[in-house]
């Protein structure tokens, strides 16, 4: 009976200090600067969304877009808009209102939606790159191996693999208590912020997101080395150097894109001790979430003559 009274009290003890909400730390050393911050990361975030917007809109309102390649690439912008929807307007309205607090709800609503679109995106990128590999360096097989059902079928698993592993992450971390400190120093729910603040045994976690995290990003990362690395051996032995040059001109556009992103998450999750790394963390994340979402728009169009020939198409057909 005692016994039984003792956990009663203790499952009591647990659930009046089980934290509800979190403190969001945003970049504190200059949190004095709250409205340029704000604005600055505005114009960043409607630029991204009307850059990948553009892409999705183009790539299915012109036929001739409509291929292996820009469905891909519409796909992925249609990701990297739901990925900086999820984070930069909560970011926004702490720049803006000063308030800092989220839900524990939806702090895991946040967590698991930047997290699920995220390995979309790296997994996306793979196939991309895949693409681009068969594209190049087998076009004569190109057309049978790739083709609008190949790459729907190629979507579908990126999506159903990443639901998969991130929705076991969130729900192990659901099931943690969480009765300490409740400031996240990040700018978003990051699980990796997220997980130091629990007061459970959080090492089987850690593990697990260890490998989850570089599961999704070597995985990529390594499909990714081998296409370019193929891709550059193809393009070294073409004849014409102005073809050379041209196609080198392209994939290093790409590359760039492709270092940041990589870059980033392999400093920020590739590190089997996170601790006293979190605030390095949070400027890496921004790379992420600002940079590289503003630049895909840029690099996958600025020097695409088919997709500046559609745009023009396009906006003849809305003026008539």
């Amino acid at each position: 009976m005692m016994k039984n009274g003792e956990s009663e009290v203790n499952m009591e003890v647990k659930n009046e200090t089980s934290i509800q909400e979190f403190i969001l730390e945003v970049f504190p050393a200059i949190q004095h600067l709250g409205n340029l911050l704000f604005l600055v990361h505005l114009l960043a975030y409607l630029a991204s969304i009307v850059g990948n917007m553009v892409i999705i809109i183009i790539t299915w309102a012109d036929h001739r877009l409509q291929t292996p390649m820009y469905v891909l690439l519409s796909t992925f912008s249609f990701c990297e808009c739901c990925f900086i929807t999820t984070v930069i307007p909560k970011l926004l309205s702490i720049f803006l209102s000063g308030r800092q607090t989220i839900s524990f709800s939806a702090c895991l609503t946040q967590a698991f939606f930047s997290f699920f679109l995220g390995a979309i995106i790296f997994f996306l990128m793979a196939v991309m790159s895949l693409d681009r590999y068969l594209a190049i360096c087998k076009p004569l097989h190109y057309a049978y191996i790739m083709n609008l059902k190949v790459s729907f079928l190629l979507i579908s698993l990126c999506y159903s693999l990443s639901f998969i592993l991130i929705t076991c992450l969130v729900l192990k971390v659901s099931q943690l208590l969480f009765c300490g400190p409740n400031i996240i120093s990040h700018f978003f729910c990051d699980l990796i912020a997220l997980i130091h603040l629990s007061c459970s045994d959080t090492r089987s976690f850690e593990i697990y997101l260890f490998f989850v995290t570089s599961f999704v990003i070597l995985l990529s990362l390594i499909v990714t080395i081998i296409a370019y690395r193929n891709i550059v051996v193809t393009v070294l032995r073409l004849p014409s150097a102005k073809e050379r040059q041209k196609a080198f001109s392209t994939c290093s556009s790409h590359l760039i894109v492709l270092s940041l992103m990589y870059g980033s998450c392999v400093f920020i999750y590739l590190k089997p001790k996170q601790v006293n790394r979190l605030d390095s963390n949070r400027e890496a994340a921004l790379v992420n979430t600002v940079v590289t979402p503003l630049l895909n728009p840029l690099i996958y169009t600025l020097r695409n003559k088919q997709v500046h020939q559609a745009l023009r198409d396009t906006l003849s057909r809305v003026r008539l």
